[in-house]
């Protein structure tokens, strides 16, 4: 591999020269620029990004720790941020935390030796999951999502509970009180907060919601299909369901058609999240719609304003999230 002292050597220049052409740190004539660039490319030299790190303390290069890239969701939020990033002059360096806190903080550590600037920590497994470290860290941190308890740090969100309450009153209003709950393990605080806003609105409603009807079931279309098979074996059975997760309603509705049971017209169902293969589902799902985008967009122009030297006050960004109807629900005949 060439070095800065070899290219310098082959142009005919100094190392200073060679390094200020490279990080535009100090005016070169347009002909030694020109040569200079000429011979790296000739040599392929790669400038150390450590090396580049040391001198000017920044690397250009975010740190994103998710849940589960798997999960389409996240892999469509992901998506968006390395977008902004990238489009903002910065790279990201991605880690999957799924699989607990060991490997959370085996990551957190990794990043933190690869000179990450800023941190975007998309947070939904249980609050002992996550370790202490992101406490003690020196870098800026923005939340996407919901706040960690005890991370002093910035937060884009796009509200949970108000979006199942607003999947839950579609439902109501089409006429159907039969319905069920279809949620992720109960220990995750997602899962928390949209069966929080699913029991609002059968409160308001006057419908009472017993514990048979909420069904708690790992955040896959298996997940879904196991309970969508359940509530669909009962001697009575719901005439709706809200589905905490897309990929959940997308395995749910392959076990109704299994089931012989049309959807909408014998079961309407409510997903959220709105991945793209939503709309492709059969029949194409109704859902909910966070703005990922824009989180993502938010997100990532806020935690560069921090690294840059931003001191404002800690900020909380709201978003609202949108009710997308499709073919999966219809009037109660």
């Amino acid at each position: 591999m060439a070095t800065m002292k070899q290219v310098a050597q082959r142009a005919g220049v100094s190392i200073s020269t060679v390094s200020h052409v490279i990080n535009n740190t100090r005016a070169v004539s347009d002909e030694v620029r020109k040569r200079v660039l000429g011979i790296i490319d000739e040599m392929r030299y790669v400038p150390s990004a450590v090396a580049r790190s040391l001198k000017n303390d920044k690397t250009n290069t975010i740190g994103v720790l998710v849940p589960n890239s798997s999960n389409p969701y996240f892999a469509e939020l992901i998506r968006w941020i390395e977008d902004t990033a990238f489009e903002l002059g910065y790279h990201i360096i991605l880690c999957n935390a799924h699989g607990g806190a060991q490997k959370q903080a085996a990551y957190l550590r990794l990043l933190m030796e690869k000179r990450i600037d800023g941190l975007v920590l998309v947070a939904s497994g249980a609050d002992e999951d996550h370790d202490l470290l992101l406490r003690h860290e020196s870098v800026p941190i923005i939340q996407l999502e919901r706040a960690l308890p005890g991370l002093d740090a910035d937060l884009v969100l796009a509200g949970q509970e108000e979006g199942a309450y607003q999947a839950t009153r579609h439902l109501i209003e089409l006429g159907h009180r039969d319905i069920a709950c279809v949620s992720g393990p109960a220990d995750l605080p997602r899962s928390r907060e949209r069966v929080g806003g699913f029991m609002r609105a059968m409160r308001e409603a006057g419908i009472a919601v017993p514990e048979s009807e909420i069904l708690y079931v790992e955040f896959t279309s298996a997940g879904g299909h196991a309970a969508f098979g359940s509530l669909l074996a009962r001697p009575r059975r719901p005439t709706a369901v809200f589905v905490t997760s897309d990929l959940m309603a997308i395995g749910g509705l392959c076990a109704a058609s299994s089931a012989g049971v049309r959807v909408p017209g014998e079961l309407s169902v409510v997903g959220y999240d709105d991945i793209g293969a939503a709309c492709y589902a059969t029949p194409p799902l109704t859902t909910m719609a966070p703005p990922k985008r824009e989180m993502a967009r938010q997100a990532i122009v806020q935690l560069i304003e921090r690294i840059r030297g931003g001191h404002e006050p800690l900020r909380n960004i709201a978003l609202a999230t949108s009710l997308v109807v499709r073919a999966s629900t219809a009037p109660l005949h």
